[in-house]
């Protein structure tokens, strides 16, 4: 049975929002609380902490009454402290007890939570999620072997015989990291309204901004800063269409076959939807569609044997612009100097009746294994 305790949590956000009240008051006159403040204080921290552990043991009973495992990845408490941040909690103690602790602008959110966010960006963006991830402050440098110009050959000899020598060519990709951050704002008025799910909110909002962020990143980069996946891509592993203004399947099948087959297994096409239904109406000569519904892959439709996902940062279909990329997304390499941190800007926007949720993370993004990645690049227009 799941227990309606509605009526308790208007009761703590009330005593929540008049010990904020009262705090506010000292700070605005810069005097220590009164002897009657001091009281009318503890007790209404009293109150919150006896009403959090009523409300706490309703909800473990509710799962001992559902069956539900322990050991929660984002416990109750880490939330319902989160939530009562929101609605401008000033309970230092209760702050302290879930690692909430006060920096330059706000607080920073328990990394359970955050761990959420990240979680539902990788649901969002498949193609951050396939992507080498490395975890790591500073400058990282990939070597790699360079072999157009000599590489170590094995051949039959004969005993006291004169070898010729070969040697490979050792290059390196460099990823440092570039700040990136997203301001979400939240009424108060919204928060207040307990009917309403605010941290499943703040934690959609906040995901879609970096999913949208990361994705482009990882296929498009931005100039000075991000190189992603398609500049990233080999001239040996780019082809060009035969048309400015359509695609063929001879097309297709020669991007495929730009990865060498040790990389096929986990390959994927990304494109545009409007690419992506250009191609569903391609038939090979038994008049037989190349692009197939299938149910059990990730979007519904496979292409020579592969998945396709359609993302809103590839291009069109135009003269000249890259349409399409094929391959394992584990050839390209994500750097994370500064994992996904969440801060709650409450005294900012209080004129607006609102609370501010700051994200920052720092990233880079390069092709680590060209061989693993092809594009499709429309022909050049005259």
């Amino acid at each position: 049975m799941k227990r309606n305790m509605k009526a308790l949590y208007e009761q703590r956000s009330n005593k929540l929002n008049r010990m904020n009240e009262l705090l506010g008051l000292a700070e605005k006159e810069t005097r220590a609380f009164t002897a009657e403040e001091q009281t009318e204080y503890d007790t209404l921290a009293g109150e919150v902490r006896s009403l959090n552990g009523t409300i706490k043991a309703a909800d473990d009973a509710d799962d001992l009454e559902n069956g539900a495992p322990g050991g929660a990845e984002t416990s109750e408490d880490e939330v319902r402290s989160f939530l009562s941040f929101l609605r401008a909690s000033t309970d230092s103690e209760a702050r302290a007890a879930q690692n909430m602790t006060f920096g330059a602008n706000g607080a920073i959110v328990p990394e359970t939570i955050a761990g959420k966010i990240i979680d539902k960006v990788k649901e969002l963006s498949p193609i951050y999620a396939q992507a080498t991830h490395y975890n790591l402050p500073g400058t990282l440098t990939i070597p790699y072997v360079d072999d157009s110009k000599d590489d170590v050959t094995v051949a039959f000899a004969d005993e006291f015989g004169t070898l010729t020598s070969h040697a490979n060519e050792y290059k390196s990709i460099t990823l440092t990291g570039y700040l990136a951050a997203s301001l979400t704002l939240i009424s108060k008025k919204l928060m207040n309204n307990s009917v309403f799910d605010v941290l499943s909110l703040v934690i959609t909002r906040m995901a879609e901004s970096y999913a949208q962020f990361y994705e482009k990143q990882c296929l498009k980069g931005e100039s000075g800063k991000t190189t992603g996946a398609l500049a990233g891509v080999s001239k040996d592993q780019t082809i060009t269409a035969a048309s400015t203004t359509a695609i063929a399947g001879d097309d297709l099948i020669n991007v495929q076959d730009a990865i060498p087959d040790v990389y096929q297994m986990n390959a994927i096409w990304i494109m545009s939807r409007k690419t992506r239904n250009a191609i569903r109406k391609l038939k090979n000569n038994d008049g037989d569609y190349l692009l197939n519904k299938d149910m059990t892959t990730p979007w519904g439709y496979m292409l020579l044997g592969h998945p396709v996902f359609v993302s809103e940062n590839m291009d069109d279909i135009a003269a000249g612009k890259d349409v399409i990329l094929y391959g394992d997304m584990s050839g390209l390499a994500v750097k994370e100097s500064e994992a996904l941190e969440i801060q709650v800007l409450r005294e900012k926007y209080a004129e607006q009746h609102a609370v501010g949720v700051l994200g920052w993370s720092e990233i880079d993004t390069k092709v680590e294994n060209a061989q693993k990645l092809a594009k499709l690049t429309m022909k050049a227009g005259t």
